[in-house]
């Protein structure tokens, strides 16, 4: 069920032990073949899959769907929100969720630059509600084993705006992606222990805009995308989250 979709008397109605999902997303550049929109549609994409997958037994929530982006913001149209501002807009938000007395609450994020600000809020979030069961699930670190196998593009060919999020687009999408504009990896190289992509981490963070990571501002290799791609990361993304939510429920 999506939260919005149903009357204020029907919602009411719902099982308070029914689990929440908490859709978060960004509006960032990503390069000359993806919109802006790519992490929010991707988000959705998995949303309206659970959605029709679990029917009464889930509560999707609205997408959030402007994040931390401040290092896109050297490429035009990126829309960033401070990291206390996001911060206070989740807990806003999951505050709303748990005085109706849901208490299962599952943050399905989509964009990389809200990784860190995402599980300080759960964690901030979970001291301050104990009765509460917070979760934050990054949709390509919770099929991590499946998403290498399916990878062809090898170590820092999985990141931004590459075979993966490219893969998914060509499924959700295919008439936003500009097939003409895939070039060549262009990532720019720093230390070996900063290097890593959505698939393999690096051994520590380094801080670097995109632009200093990329000058096309696609940090990986999109050639090896396709739709059928598309589908199998889908499968597993969504097995993985069907799991996660069902515990959630018990």
């Amino acid at each position: 069920m999506f939260w919005d979709q149903i009357t204020s008397p029907q919602l009411d109605q719902v099982d308070r032990n029914t689990p929440v999902i908490f859709p978060i997303s960004a509006t960032e550049q990503h390069g000359a073949h993806l919109p802006l929109a790519t992490d929010r549609m991707i988000g959705q994409h998995f949303c309206s899959i659970l959605n029709n997958e679990m029917e009464d037994r889930v509560l999707i929530l609205p997408m959030l769907g402007i994040g931390c982006s401040e290092h896109h913001k050297d490429f035009c149209g990126s829309l960033s929100l401070e990291h206390v501002h996001f911060m206070h807009q989740l807990t806003d938000i999951a505050n709303c969720i748990v005085h109706y007395g849901f208490k299962n609450i599952l943050v399905l994020n989509s964009h990389g630059g809200n990784q860190a600000i995402g599980q300080t809020f759960i964690e901030s979030f979970g001291y301050r509600n104990p009765g509460v069961r917070i979760a934050l699930a990054t949709w390509w670190k919770i099929a991590l084993r499946e998403l290498i196998e399916l990878n062809e593009s090898g170590p820092r060919g999985a990141g931004h705006a590459g075979e993966l999020e490219t893969s998914l687009m060509l499924l959700i999408a295919p008439e936003l992606v500009h097939l003409d504009q895939i070039k060549p990896k262009s990532n720019i190289p720093t230390f070996d222990w900063a290097e890593g992509d959505m698939l393999y981490g690096a051994d520590a963070s380094l801080y670097r805009t995109m632009k200093e990571m990329t000058g096309e501002g696609v940090f990986g290799d999109a050639s090896h995308a396709s739709k059928e791609k598309g589908q199998q990361i889908t499968k597993v993304v969504v097995n993985k989250l069907l799991k996660m939510i069902t515990d959630l429920s018990t």
